[in-house]
């Protein structure tokens, strides 16, 4: 049975519950570890067969942290089965929502040196009631210009979910 580490970057915990439902869907094919960005930079992440890192997008970045791990291991994510996903609201389009076509995905794979054997995009939540006044005022400007959502009393949830199942069996296979 295979060892397969489940890392995520998450701004407002979304990441984290897509990488829960990855590590429920996986976890009686292999033996999962699940934990944050943060943590697995004082990992050893060495010890596991596969590397899954999952990011999210805010105002159109990934967080620095994630290009410092990736940095820092660089070799080992290049020498192992690893799988990379990022979560968006772009992705709600479906002319954005594949590693080929959305702009967040495009723009790290140029910026990134690490060459995952897997990759896909997840569309986001909208959680306007949990936000900070300049933030959810920020996010429902930049809806307003991509014709999304803007009543901020509202949570709205783009995931595919059958999408994230079979992202997740592909790292069993």
């Amino acid at each position: 049975m295979s060892s397969i580490l489940i890392i995520y970057s998450s701004v407002d915990g979304h990441t984290k519950t897509i990488c829960e439902r990855i590590e429920g869907v996986i976890k009686n094919s292999s033996n999962t570890t699940l934990m944050s960005l943060d943590d697995a930079t004082h990992e050893d992440i060495s010890r596991y067969d596969r590397i899954v890192i999952g990011a999210s997008i805010r105002y159109g970045k990934h967080r620095p942290s994630l290009f410092n791990f990736i940095e820092k291991n660089l070799d080992l994510l290049n020498s192992k089965y690893s799988a990379f996903f990022t979560v968006n609201i772009v992705a709600r389009k479906p002319e954005k929502n594949t590693a080929k076509t959305n702009p967040y995905m495009i723009k790290f794979l140029k910026k990134s040196p690490w060459k995952p054997n897997l990759l896909d995009v997840f569309a986001g939540k909208l959680d306007f009631p949990t936000y900070n006044f300049s933030d959810k005022y920020i996010i429902k400007f930049i809806m307003w210009i991509t014709k999304g959502p803007t009543d901020t009393s509202k949570v709205y949830e783009f995931t595919n979910w059958a999408a994230v199942d079979n992202f997740a069996k592909k790292l069993i296979v």
